[in-house]
């Protein structure tokens, strides 16, 4: 059996025709099987789809309850046969409720990995390693430029800016679902008690984070607050508000972003970043390396990022390796959150 009878690159994605279902569709399909809930990977229209009970729920805040015809949960290590294909989901260490698909048929298991992190994170499960024999690996970061470090240092770099700037506010820019969540969780793990302030685009999957047990201290919605409350205070808000109006209200405001890319000096110049927090998401080139080494997976297939140097060091490995060039993948849409009562992103 070929990989490609289990799971076949297509225009909308990946697709399985033993359960006729897609993985992360880029267009409506009759059967969706979403990994996690940013916008490059869970859309809306679908006659169903089966996704973690945090995916479901988050696509809901985002989309609104009627954004698929039906839709059912799934647990981590939940294995369901769908058309003869098992199919089963395990932690991606993402965001909450992330996941990686396993698709299994007579003997071969094909690994999806979504976008996963392996590098801790208390705001949702940690990575899981799947051995398979074909692992479909995301390559976000595919570029040995890319080594995320250590969040914490990190962290320490804004809590020393808050400290020499005690008068003015830190408005951190960050994607609104996971990110944020998991930068408030490491502002809290530094010993930072006070109040955390929060754009409206960032509040509903904020909160829904705490109703599921996420401890993330003390939040304050930013509208609600004097200016004079605002000195010295941290505020977590979408990237693209840091040079909009909404800022202006901020009290001589340092702007910080925390991501991937600020690796790249350059995009912190372009964006105007006064202070880059490399923080990601995703698996930085060691993390991927070391993932498609660990899974023991004898053939890798490589999409949404850097390719080419993934597809070159599997090869180089020994492995049968091959780009996807799958259209509609990304950067995780920096306006997922939902705005409220009116304000804008």
């Amino acid at each position: 059996m070929r990989p490609e009878d289990i799971l076949l690159p297509t225009p909308a994605g990946l697709y399985c025709g033993l359960g006729g279902f897609h993985i992360d569709p880029t267009r409506p399909v009759n059967k969706a099987v979403i990994t996690h809930g940013h916008s490059d990977h869970a859309r809306p229209g679908h006659g169903s789809v089966l996704a973690t009970q945090e995916t479901l729920d988050l696509m809901g805040l985002r989309y609104g309850g009627n954004f698929a015809g039906t839709v059912q949960a799934a647990r981590y290590g939940e294995s369901l046969n769908i058309g003869g294909a098992t199919v089963t989901f395990h932690p991606a260490g993402h965001v909450l409720g992330s996941a990686q698909v396993a698709v299994e048929h007579d003997g071969m298991r094909i690994v999806a990995s979504g976008d996963y992190k392996n590098v801790a994170d208390p705001t949702c499960a940690p990575f899981e390693l799947v051995k398979c024999d074909v692992f479909i690996t995301e390559a976000t970061f595919g570029l040995p430029v890319f080594r995320h470090g250590d969040p914490d240092g990190e962290i320490a770099k804004l809590m020393r800016s808050v400290a020499l700037f005690p008068e003015r506010a830190h408005l951190v820019g960050a994607y609104s679902l996971g990110k944020a969540q998991r930068v408030i969780a490491l502002i809290r793990k530094a010993g930072y008690d006070r109040p955390i302030y929060l754009h409206g685009a960032l509040e509903s999957i904020t909160r829904y984070y705490q109703s599921r047990g996420v401890g993330l201290g003390e939040l304050t919605a930013a509208r609600d607050a004097d200016k004079s409350q605002l000195a010295g205070a941290i505020v977590l808000c979408p990237s693209s508000a840091l040079n909009e109006l909404w800022s202006r209200r901020f009290p001589d405001p340092v702007t910080a972003f925390a991501s991937g890319w600020m690796r790249v000096r350059a995009r912190a110049r372009q964006r105007g970043i006064a202070l880059p927090l490399v923080i990601s998401d995703h698996a930085d080139w060691d993390g991927l390396t070391a993932t498609i080494a660990a899974t023991g997976a004898g053939e890798v297939w490589v999409t949404h990022g850097q390719e080419d140097a993934l597809v070159y060091f599997s090869v180089s490995h020994g492995l049968k390796a091959r780009p996807l060039a799958l259209v509609g993948y990304g950067e995780e849409d920096e306006t997922d959150g939902v705005p409220e009562r009116g304000e804008s992103p």
